[in-house]
């Protein structure tokens, strides 16, 4: 990542990935997600990355990830970003969910794959900062 930051941030709330119909309106449910909320619309699905605790239970979700933050703002110009933080990941057999947004991006890993992949970061010299929880709305 050259002059990029190596530190990533683990954000305290356990995240899922939903899936919703592709004509279906933004869930009244999700609005409220911190510290992260991410909606993708595609002519197949809407998908919603927010808290696990705000997804109905008859809502088809991926549950139980837990998100970190690569340290950011990451200039648009930056190449290969994502690609060296999953790097480590990958060679140590844990699956992610990627985000990218304006600013940085965001890998989400299983909560059971957490130590492992806190281990493999390390190895490859990042940095693992744990954000502090905040009160729910």
């Amino acid at each position: 990542m050259g002059d990029v930051n190596r530190a990533l941030e683990l954000l305290p709330a356990r995240i899922a990935v939903a899936r919703l119909g592709p004509d279906e309106g933004v869930p009244h449910w999700c609005v409220q997600s911190e510290p992260i909320l991410s909606l993708t619309r595609t002519p197949d699905e809407l998908s919603v990355v927010c808290e696990e605790r705000l997804v109905p239970a008859e809502i088809r979700a991926e549950r139980g990830f837990r998100a970190l933050r690569l340290a950011g703002p990451i200039d648009f110009a930056a190449t290969g970003v994502l690609a060296e933080a999953v790097a480590p990941l990958a060679e140590a057999s844990v699956s992610v969910f990627a985000i990218a947004t304006y600013d940085t991006d965001y890998v989400l890993v299983r909560a059971a794959d957490l130590p492992r992949a806190s281990a493999a970061w390390r190895d490859a010299g990042f940095e693992i900062i744990e954000r502090p929880a905040t009160p729910t709305r």
